[in-house]
């Protein structure tokens, strides 16, 4: 039996469905373009640059969610996957995502960002287990604080951890364990898995798989314009 662990975004995406969703918002005038909008490229500057504090970022990331209803929340979403994120489903990430799911392998996405984002994101790549970051939930709304340790870094070690003790598992359970990301912020969890995998890597990651020998590779171009047809 394999693990295969993949990164979301700038990785099975063309693009960063965090930052996109900040968009999205500000699109639809939920968000204040004047405030948020250089905010949120700031914020995505400093997780390329690995200078980001998580926690100051999610205090961004999860407020708008506390200020609308899950029934709001949810049909902006179901346009947001539409419009934002179907376009950057590539063939050859759904071709890989299919071939682990096909082997039998167990499958799950470990990404920083929040589950209410990235929930709808894997059900549409069809893997069933996600590991993200969890948006804290009272009396029936988001509090717009996380719950837990954040998936990210080496946070994404511990959330994997926890994830697989949930299954009954650990990592000795598998003869081979894949994980495939574009960032150096995801060395952490490369380095525990036997098969990490570079995909289309930032420039410290791409020098970094070189001098480990690593395998790199691309799942750019071709992007589907249906769910039904990838």
């Amino acid at each position: 039996m394999n693990l295969a662990l993949f990164d979301l975004d700038n990785t099975l995406l063309a693009g960063d469905s965090d930052f996109e969703w900040a968009q999205f918002l500000i699109s639809k005038g939920v968000l204040d373009r004047e405030l948020i909008e250089a905010k949120n490229q700031a914020f995505y500057d400093d997780y390329k640059q690995g200078t980001l504090d998580i926690h100051v970022f999610l205090d961004f990331q999860l407020a708008p969610l506390s200020r609308h209803s899950r029934g709001e929340l949810d049909g902006w979403h179901r346009e947001f996957m539409a419009t934002r994120i179907v376009p950057m489903m590539t063939k050859k990430a759904v071709a890989l995502v299919q071939r682990h799911l096909v082997s039998g392998d167990v499958c799950a996405i470990v990404t920083a960002t929040n589950s209410f984002v990235t929930g709808p994101i894997a059900q549409a790549f069809g893997i069933s287990h996600l590991v993200a970051t969890i948006p804290a939930w009272e009396h029936g709304r988001f509090t717009g604080k996380p719950r837990g340790t954040p998936s990210f870094q080496a946070g994404k070690i511990e959330r994997v951890d926890a994830w697989l003790e949930s299954l009954g598992l650990w990592w000795g359970s598998f003869e081979r364990s894949f994980f495939y990301s574009d960032s150096h912020n995801d060395l952490p969890l490369m380095s525990k898995v036997t098969h990490p995998v570079a995909v289309d890597p930032d420039d410290i990651l791409r020098l970094h798989a070189q001098n480990k020998g690593w395998p790199v590779m691309s799942l750019r171009a071709t992007v589907c314009t249906h769910l039904l047809t990838c």
